[in-house]
């Protein structure tokens, strides 16, 4: 094995460790918090691997980032939530357009975009706690 690869491992373990113990006695609210979190950092990821040619990690980092999209859109509760719910599932929608465009286009303009939409949902998440 690689060297290199050790470190990686280790830290991919790491941060599965601090995820799991985020989860572990979040509330509703802290839960959707670590699922934006997440959604940027997959995000970002996704961008800087799609910038620097690495195909592999930016899709990797893509389909995390689609399959939190798609838990935040199907959690919606759009009895409750009306137009709020509505609202979120349609930029979900195109966050997860354009996180698909940037990657068959190769450009990550498109992906820093969508990253953008999120992380003013983020924030005003993050205000409502």
């Amino acid at each position: 094995m690689y060297m290199g690869q050790q470190p990686m491992k280790a830290l991919k373990r790491y941060a599965a460790v601090d995820t799991g113990s985020r989860v572990e006695g979040a509330s509703p609210h802290q839960l959707v918090k670590i699922l934006f979190d997440e959604l940027l950092l997959a995000l970002d990821t996704s961008a800087l691997a799609l910038k620097a040619g690495d195909r592999h990690k930016c899709l990797d980092r893509q389909t995390r980032a689609l399959a939190i999209l798609h838990a935040l859109e199907t959690s919606l509760d759009h009895d409750r939530g009306g137009e709020v719910a509505l609202s979120l599932a349609i930029v979900y929608r195109e966050v997860r357009r354009r996180t698909l465009q940037a990657t068959s286009t190769g450009e990550a303009a498109s992906m820093e975009d969508a990253r953008g939409f999120i992380a003013e949902i983020a924030s005003a998440w993050n205000q409502i706690g």
